[in-house]
């Protein structure tokens, strides 16, 4: 604590340690020394001179209060000050000042400040800071009716630089980017750091296409020079997402967004993809959020059933299997769609619960129609990869046949495969097992994925199914013909029996027939129906197709 004492001209008769490490000087520098020219800042001179006076002669007493006062250095130093005069009344008053050194406190509130505006290792504004300056860049274009261009960057794959490199140097990465983005950036350009790998860019006087396209080159251009990590020179690439003032969006929050949204949307096509807003964006991906908060909800309610679709031979006609199809019939509105709904379980996890409940559903199912005496059919059931990273997936599959007193013949299994090449030897070893049981497990929609022929020797499967596309164009395109020659002739020599998907009309069945497909599934002769409709086509009271004993 700095403690001064002043005569009635203000000159210095006390001066202590403490004053002399907040002010600089010592007690025999200061001593005789005018309080103005030691600690007083010029612009305060003339004030504290009449305070002082106004003290002494009329009794104003000086207030206690911040001040910024004089360092020997010339800098200023923040402090609380208190005043306390002695003698008052006499001829002789002393006038003593308390300073307390708020230096600390001022930096940490700076410090404070700063940690809430800015980002910490680039020093770019934070996202709230971002909008605020946005907003009022929004507010100069509309004055001047200026167009302007949000673009949000996200670098690809930066996780893995920091898990193979260390965080070090993926903070390298961020503060030589940041450094790259700010030699292009004009004085009204607006750069942030939103997140750990994600930025936000304000362009204004952005009217014309060209102009747009001008400014995502100036991006994207920043990632043409490699960076050097680790010693090493490496390409870095980003996605970019683009939203336009005004046309998608009238605020900073509302353009932000939208921007995101484009991301999003423009890493789905890889590696440094650029995507633009549209406003079905937007709307998908309202949808999905609102699908996605209903999906447990679904499930809890018994919105989900299974549909079967018919398997059949081709040379006789019947109908040998069941592949179990999973279906959503909300409580109000139309269906939702597979295509639509289980994408979002796997994002979510929920496909762990989803899948369980397909298990069990089609193993009760089949225990009912056992009871009737249909006992030549097997289900089969799809299981996704999403499914499999769960360690217990087909361990729970096994308990949940044991559960029903079913065998290998009465479940089989769909994987695609994409699935089967990306799995793991845990689960590769675990479907060893289920084949050498007997479970039936086929490849789904064979030709779709990896379609290297001299993968089907190494996995344990029973089955090809042959992809609706192939099938679609084989009677008239030479090509997919010979595809599906070739995948049936070699699945049979390596023992596997082979299923045609999407058979719509009786040429592709001629065709199939040639070819001596073994089984047949499709439109032409069954679409998938509740287990009410199988039961009733199991028991003759559904006619067959024509098309099937022709």
């Amino acid at each position: 604590m700095a403690v001064q004492g002043y005569d009635s001209d203000r000159r210095v008769i006390y001066w202590n340690e403490g004053s002399t490490r907040l002010y600089g000087y010592t007690a025999e520098e200061a001593q005789g020394q005018l309080l103005e020219d030691l600690i007083i800042p010029a612009f305060m001179r003339d004030e504290m001179i009449q305070a002082h006076g106004a003290w002494i002669k009329e009794g104003v007493a000086i207030p206690a209060e911040e001040l910024e006062l004089k360092h020997k250095t010339g800098e200023l130093v923040p402090v609380f000050s208190q005043h306390l005069m002695l003698n008052e009344h006499t001829d002789s008053p002393l006038m003593f000042c308390v300073d307390v050194d708020l230096s600390d406190q001022k930096r940490a509130h700076r410090d404070l400040e700063f940690a809430t505006r800015f980002d910490r290792l680039t020093h770019l504004p934070n996202r709230q800071t971002f909008e605020v300056d946005l907003d009022s860049l929004l507010d100069s274009c509309r004055r001047q009716g200026n167009g302007l261009a949000t673009i949000y960057l996200d670098i690809d794959h930066f996780v893995e630089i920091n898990d193979a490199l260390g965080y070090d140097q993926g903070d390298r990465l961020l503060i030589e980017l940041t450094w790259r983005l700010k030699e292009c950036q004009r004085i009204t350009d607006l750069v942030s750091r939103v997140s750990s790998d994600e930025f936000v860019l304000a362009f204004p006087g952005v009217h014309l296409d060209s102009d747009v396209r001008r400014v995502v080159r100036l991006v994207q251009n920043v990632f043409r020079k490699p960076f050097v990590l680790d010693g090493r020179e490496r390409q870095v690439t980003a996605c970019l997402g683009v939203a336009l003032f005004p046309e998608n969006g009238e605020s900073s929050r509302e353009l932000i967004r939208n921007a995101d949204v484009a991301k999003n949307r423009a890493k789905l096509d890889g590696r440094g993809a650029v995507s633009f807003f549209q406003q079905k964006l937007h709307d998908e991906l309202v949808r999905q959020h609102y699908l996605s908060a209903r999906l447990e909800e679904a499930l809890d309610n018994g919105e989900f059933a299974l549909h079967y679709q018919p398997q059949v031979s081709a040379a006789s006609g019947r109908i040998e299997n069941l592949e179990a199809l999973l279906r959503w019939q909300p409580a109000e509105g139309p269906p939702i769609s597979p295509a639509e709904f289980i994408p979002l379980a796997e994002r979510s996890g929920l496909i762990h619960r989803l899948g369980d409940w397909v298990i069990e559903e089609a193993c009760r199912q089949q225990v009912k129609w056992r009871a009737k005496g249909f006992h030549q059919h097997r289900i089969d059931i799809n299981v996704s990869g999403r499914q499999l990273v769960r360690p217990d997936a087909l361990k729970s599959f096994e308990d949940s046949l044991q559960r029903h007193g079913l065998g290998p013949r009465d479940i089989g299994i769909e994987l695609t495969e994409n699935v089967l090449i990306e799995a793991d030897e845990t689960v590769l070893e675990d479907l060893r097992r289920l084949y050498h049981r007997g479970i039936h497990i086929a490849i789904d929609d064979f030709g779709t994925g990896y379609s290297s022929l001299s993968y089907l020797k190494h996995f344990p499967v029973t089955a090809l199914k042959i992809d609706r596309s192939f099938i679609l164009d084989a009677p008239t395109q030479p090509k997919d013909r010979a595809i599906m020659e070739g995948a049936i002739f070699i699945g049979h020599r390596l023992g596997l029996e082979v299923v045609a998907e999407g058979v719509e009309n009786a040429e592709q069945l001629s065709m199939l027939r040639e070819m001596h497909c073994d089984l047949i599934q499709g439109f032409f002769f069954y679409r998938p129906m509740p287990a009410k409709e199988i039961d009733r086509l199991l028991g003759g009271f559904v006619p067959g197709h024509e098309g099937l004993s022709n």
